[in-house]
């Protein structure tokens, strides 16, 4: 019988995800800034609404490392019209306000405005859209709200299988009749290139909720997890990257999975079954857009063949003929915020004739 390893996950996940304090900041200070932007006398009126992005937003963000501070993105929906103004000029509306603010924490990139503090990185991502800006459409709680998914999973660890997730699913996000936003992405600007390019993380964000709720409350979970396999064990490895490696995890976790554990396992073993070389990754909402675009195939042949790997371990983990044997081998593949194994498993269980085994159909290095 698969070994769930229910309690063990739902300590583990305790201590990669983000701390109560991180939390804390990261909310005083995107909230003081989406503030402080509403209302600039001078920026303000450019301003439709902002909304947050990203990891945080969607709860897939897991806890920094290696001195990295938390981060979280501020979308800035402008009335610039994307025709008539570019990138750099957009970009630029926004120095006086980050020099008023947040003189000589501030930096630009190449798609947005980099704010440093002292514990927590803010992007400001200006967009254009003026037909979006003022439809009314993104006139919704859950755009301008400051929670995220995790303040509703939270409560319901440990007990995911009993809540009814489709209520809640449909509750907090969009009736059926104010999906005019999906229809139309947002354009955000490429400096590099001098033009704007199509985003659609509204569509990420619900996206990822659907896909929540499909699997039982356990999606976001085993994309944590699975973040910190890549933090902890392949640091040295640049890509796949956060965002890159959450939607890769997304077209390869199966809906209906009753566990955290079910979830790693099967995800990893989709990639090794079924992606040998690197796919083609359609974004959500902007399907012309390959999430695996600046991805070489070196690089995804190093990261294939790590997942090749962690899939025979997380199998032999999910299948352990005891909770001890199942413990040490997750604690393997996460490293040591996975709880030790009790010291001593007083169960008897059959003994195993196989101590490994492999996916049919993969590359294992």
């Amino acid at each position: 019988m698969p070994q769930k390893m229910t309690s063990y996950f739902n300590d583990f996940l305790k201590e990669i995800r983000l701390t109560t304090a991180q939390v804390n900041e990261l909310k005083s200070a995107h909230t003081t800034l989406r503030e402080r932007l509403m209302n600039d006398e001078t920026l303000s009126k450019y301003i439709e609404t902002t909304f947050l992005q990203g990891s945080y937003k969607r709860s897939t963000a897991v806890r920094p490392k290696n001195g990295n501070r938390s981060d979280v993105d501020i979308v800035v929906v402008t009335k610039f019209d994307k025709d008539e103004y570019n990138p750099e000029e957009v970009l630029d509306v926004f120095e006086p306000f980050l020099e008023k603010y947040y003189e000589g924490k501030y930096r630009k990139q190449g798609r947005s405005w980099g704010i440093e503090m002292s514990h927590v990185d803010l992007d400001i991502v200006p967009t254009a859209s003026v037909s979006l800006a003022e439809s009314g459409l993104l006139e919704n709680s859950m755009i301008s709200s400051n929670e995220d998914l995790y303040s509703l999973n939270e409560a319901l660890i440990g007990n995911v299988n009993s809540y009814n997730w489709t209520t809640q699913y449909n509750s907090f996000f969009f009736a059926k009749e104010d999906e005019g936003w999906r229809k139309e992405p947002l354009y955000i600007p490429d400096r590099e290139a001098m033009m704007w390019d199509q985003t659609h993380p509204l569509e990420q964000i619900r996206w990822t909720q659907e896909k929540n709720k499909n699997c039982n409350g356990h999606y976001i979970n085993v994309v944590k997890c699975l973040k910190w396999w890549r933090k902890e064990k392949f640091s040295e490895v640049k890509h796949p990257k956060s965002y890159p490696l959450e939607h890769f995890i997304g077209d390869c976790c199966p809906d209906k999975i009753e566990s955290v554990a079910e979830g790693i396992t099967l995800s990893l073993e989709k990639i090794v079954n079924s992606y040998p070389s690197k796919p083609y990754l359609s974004d959500r909402g902007v399907p012309e857009h390959d999430v695996f675009a600046r991805l070489s195939d070196d690089d995804y042949n190093a990261f294939y063949d790590s997942v090749c790997n962690a899939a025979i371990v997380a199998r032999n983990a999910y299948d352990a003929n005891s909770i001890e044997e199942g413990a040490k081998l997750w604690r393997e593949l996460f490293g040591n915020k996975f709880p030790e194994p009790p010291k001593k498993d007083e169960t008897i269980f059959t003994e195993r004739k196989n101590d490994s085994r492999e996916i049919p159909g993969g590359r294992f290095a």
